[in-house]
């Protein structure tokens, strides 16, 4: 089901390019927050980040997006709006995303529902069903844990968010690999991506071709040569088919709300109707034409950050 939403950008802050790089470049204050470092059943571990109160009666847990963490603007905005409502909040770091390299050769990736999986089942052993949220890279592993999971999915979580989710990543890998894309976003991504590449080539033994990685000029490259057969895919277009969450969405039985501007320049308007024509009845869609990627930033010069914790802690309190 579609809905109408509430967002507009203000008019000083025109089309989804600023719109995504301003809301970054400008975050909110970092809440107070507490770390714990889990073990992982395969040897290595996961940083969890935590802020609020440690006896809430809502626990939300946001899941950041591609070379993201806690530290991130819309990670920083979640947890400091729903803090202040009371919750407790967890923010879980991907393998190597928290400041310090992982044990293990393995990383992260953009379908990495099994590492979602353990993560949810032990905070929910501790807290109950839980809130969840997901941001980019974040969202799409969410969404596609939810579908995989359909209606088991309650018993660790009651409603769900996903934000600027890549649904298609077919279409968004091509889009991010385009034009100022290319030299906005993905050259700051390969920048960061093939440092922590460097750094597990040297460390471990691992079935890629480093000097390929290190020559990659495009995302789709950099996948094939790296993400792609380090996490067990055949090759770049079997790991962003797989790992797409676009065809899990009609399965989702746990009510979600699917937050994508359409001006989004890391998924195509066209790709955006695509990917969620086929949502099931659980699913809210809502595609404000602007906002960019994680951006809705509001108010006058120089803006600020709120609308986005707000609609999502809104969704996320319905029958809760």
């Amino acid at each position: 089901m579609s809905v109408h939403s509430s967002y507009r950008a203000p008019w000083w802050l025109p089309g989804g390019h600023l719109q995504t790089i301003v809301a970054a470049l400008r975050p909110p204050p970092r809440p107070a927050m507490t770390r714990e470092r889990w073990d992982t059943p395969d040897g290595d571990f996961i940083d969890v980040d935590f802020a609020g109160p440690a006896q809430a009666a809502r626990t939300l847990v946001v899941f950041h997006g591609l070379e993201g963490s806690a530290d991130s603007s819309y990670a920083r905005g979640l947890a400091r709006a729903a803090a202040a409502a009371g919750w407790r909040v967890a923010l879980p770091h991907f393998r190597g995303c928290s400041g310090e390299p992982n044990r293990l050769g393995r990383a992260y990736h953009s379908g990495d529902s099994e590492e979602l999986d353990w993560i949810l089942r032990r905070l929910a052993a501790n807290a109950g069903p839980l809130l969840a949220a997901g941001v980019s890279l974040g969202g799409n592993v969410l969404l596609k844990w939810l579908g995989e999971q359909g209606r088991a999915a309650s018993s660790r979580v009651s409603r769900a968010a996903a934000v600027s989710a890549p649904l298609d990543l077919q279409a968004a890998g091509d889009a991010l690999d385009r034009g100022l894309n290319r030299l906005l976003y993905t050259r700051l991504f390969l920048s960061s991506m093939k440092a922590s590449a460097r750094a597990k080539v040297a460390a471990h033994a691992l079935p890629v071709d480093a000097a390929r990685v290190q020559a990659a000029r495009t995302l789709r490259e950099f996948d094939d040569a790296y993400t792609a057969p380090l996490h067990g895919f055949r090759d770049v277009n079997d790991y962003w088919t797989r790992a797409s969450s676009a065809p899990w969405l009609a399965q989702i039985r746990v009510p979600t709300l699917v937050l994508n501007a359409r001006n989004d320049p890391f998924l195509p308007a066209a790709a955006l109707a695509t990917a969620t024509h086929a949502a099931s009845a659980a699913v809210l869609l809502e595609s404000p034409d602007t906002g960019g990627h994680v951006g809705f930033l509001e108010g006058p010069f120089p803006g600020r950050h709120g609308w986005l914790a707000r609609r999502v802690l809104d969704f996320l309190s319905q029958d809760t």
